[in-house]
């Protein structure tokens, strides 16, 4: 009897191709188990996974992709795994595994991801965040893992709340102890921490670090009542997205005195404007020891 076996057409050799940076597959969903603290949560991912692909290969073999994908999950849902940074780092090492001529790998990872949080008069709500993670494995440079989450916020505009001081607000009398009017911009800002080897960085932690970098936090339910208390504290605490920025940086400085200076820091925010029609964005990639140095 004679067996067929179809053509490997990926691994067909090229003399005149070109070197890809990366090639793979997107928005996989998968359920991921994570335990944390003795707590059990399944996290519902999107998934993005990519290889570099040699001048000399027509194509990465993406099915192995999707077995790196199912083998990692199935080990998730079995024994849990600490966190999604944890997931996306396994994934990372398994496609350098499965992908032999590969030099580069790297997993995104993204959950919708709730949370209990006081609103304005103290009654807890559940508010939805997204957590996400990545991991990088380039060479033998070894392998890189950070986890992050990205929270919508308001912000207050400092800048029209200053000249409708100076325009208006002539007479002292008129502001009282309430701040002046301003225009306001829903915020979503991001920060994105790398996570050393033995040393551990909670998602609930940067939720708090980011929501507290706001004008104000934003909720699902407000009664009339919380949203006056919301309204002031946003006009309280004008920022523009880049102060946004900066208090994010600041407050990851004072949370992980005992991270390393290497560590890599990504921070970012845009307003989406009430007044115009473009956004304003801010964003600083850095290392936790030159933001140490005051840089």
């Amino acid at each position: 009897m004679i067996i067929q076996t179809s053509t490997d057409v990926q691994n067909r050799r090229l003399t005149n191709g070109f070197m890809l940076t990366r090639v793979g597959v997107t928005d996989v969903k998968k359920p991921v188990r994570v335990v944390r603290q003795g707590r059990s949560n399944t996290l519902f991912c999107n998934i993005d996974v990519y290889v570099d692909l040699p001048s000399t290969q027509k194509g990465s073999h993406l099915s192995r992709n999707l077995e790196a994908i199912n083998e990692v999950v199935d080990k998730g849902l079995r024994t849990g795994l600490p966190g999604i940074e944890v997931f996306a780092a396994e994934l990372c090492r398994s496609l350098r595994e499965k992908h032999e001529y590969c030099s580069y790998a790297e997993v995104r990872v993204t959950a919708d991801y709730f949370m209990e949080r006081p609103g304005p008069s103290g009654k807890p709500n559940l508010e939805s965040f997204k957590i996400m993670a990545r991991a990088v494995s380039h060479n033998n440079d070894g392998l890189k893992k950070l986890v992050g989450v990205e929270a919508i916020g308001m912000t207050a505009c400092p800048c029209a709340m200053e000249t409708v001081r100076e325009k208006y607000c002539t007479n002292v009398a008129l502001e009282g102890d309430l701040p002046v009017i301003s225009h306001n911009q829903r915020n979503i800002s991001s920060v994105m921490v790398e996570v050393p080897e033995h040393f551990d960085v909670e998602a609930n932690e940067l939720i708090e670090i980011v929501e507290a970098s706001f004008s104000s936090p934003t909720y699902e339910v407000l009664k009339r009542s919380d949203e006056a208390k919301v309204v002031l504290q946003a006009h309280q605490k004008p920022k523009f997205v880049e102060d946004v920025v900066r208090t994010i940086l600041g407050k990851i400085l004072v949370k992980y005195p005992n991270l390393p200076d290497e560590t890599l820091i990504t921070a970012r925010s845009e307003s989406e404007e009430s007044i115009h029609k473009h956004n304003a964005f801010a964003e600083r990639v850095t290392t936790l020891g030159e933001l140490r140095t005051g840089n």
